[in-house]
């Protein structure tokens, strides 16, 4: 089975999560190949992802255009040759917009926000939750590849093979129509305060559970910058507008996998689990003993927040 991944980087670092698809690509395939499409230091990128499994890094120069768009356009143009069985995305903004553009070319339906993936015996087992995450699903799929996928970061872990470098090639260019009309003309870097929410060891998110918005800023952040990690919210804070859509985790947002992940106020909505039950400890404060959060928690304690975590925090900072 040759199965591609599709690589990005953010300035000119390799993304954890393409490395966590080349480790999976590593399990279901026989030979894993890596594409990016994009400038920088093809040669660290060549290095990082060879480490991670990959053979070959095919290279696409989108110049100034959209990288998906034009991405999309070579990868069609590359697998009418190549013929890969399988190619994996990651359920990114970049990674959704390339994986669309590639479907509508190659004529295939694609499976999206996959949170596992498995072979056995040539064909592919697809784990995701459907119904809001209400509900997890297995799919085997069938029919010609190749199959089209995008898995949600942190489903995997990263691990190296202890490959050499990827072998580089260039891939020829391919006519995008009038969607490589669109360019890009600046780029804005969002405002980061601690860790990414993805990347921190510590998350510490808030619920309904807390009340109100005004009581985020002094229960949830205050905790999260005591114990140096990242905040985060549930759905239903983010729906009511106490907290930006950033600061999401669960189905619909974004996918932690911490050493520590605090939940406060969280009812603990399958929604919700999707996107922190992987984390290595959890602790859950909630003042309902019946609350779902329980379920998965290593630690939970059954009280108000307003109680509790003020107490908490007083602790840590006479430590200091």
């Amino acid at each position: 089975m040759l199965v591609w991944v599709y690589a990005e980087a953010v300035d000119g670092k390799v993304t954890t999560a393409t490395l966590e698809l080349l480790t999976k690509a590593r399990e279901i395939g026989d030979t894993v190949e890596a594409i990016y499409a994009g400038g920088g230091d093809t040669g660290a990128i060549a290095a990082s992802v060879g480490a991670h499994g990959a053979t070959k890094l095919h290279v696409i120069d989108p110049g100034d255009g959209l990288p998906g768009q034009v991405a999309a356009a070579a990868i069609a143009q590359l697998a009418q040759s190549a013929n890969p069985d399988v190619i994996l995305f990651a359920q990114t903004y970049d990674g959704r917009d390339a994986l669309a553009r590639l479907s509508v070319r190659l004529d295939r339906p694609v499976l999206t926000n996959g949170m596992s993936l498995s072979a056995e015996g040539g064909s592919l087992t697809f784990g995701t939750a459907i119904f809001g995450g209400v509900t997890l699903v297995d799919v085997k799929l069938t029919g010609a590849g190749p199959a089209l996928i995008a898995i949600r970061p942190k489903s995997f872990a990263a691990e190296e093979s202890g490959g050499g470098a990827a072998e580089v090639s260039a891939v020829a260019a391919a006519d995008a129509g009038r969607a490589a009309e669109a360019k890009v003309l600046a780029r804005h870097v969002e405002e980061q305060q601690g860790p990414k929410l993805e990347e921190a060891s510590v998350v510490v998110s808030g619920g309904r559970g807390i009340g109100a918005a005004e009581n985020y800023a002094p229960l949830v952040e205050e905790l999260a910058k005591l114990l140096k990690g990242a905040w985060g919210a549930s759905r239903a804070i983010v729906d009511a507008g106490w907290v930006p859509y950033a600061l999401q985790v669960g189905q619909t947002g974004k996918t932690v996998k911490p050493k520590v992940y605090i939940a406060l106020g969280i009812s603990g909505a399958t929604q919700h689990l999707v996107g922190m039950k992987n984390s290595d400890n959890i602790i859950a404060v909630n003042k309902d003993a019946e609350a779902p959060i329980f379920s998965v928690a290593d630690l939970g304690i059954v009280g108000d927040v307003h109680k509790v975590v003020p107490q908490l925090i007083d602790l840590l900072k006479a430590k200091q």
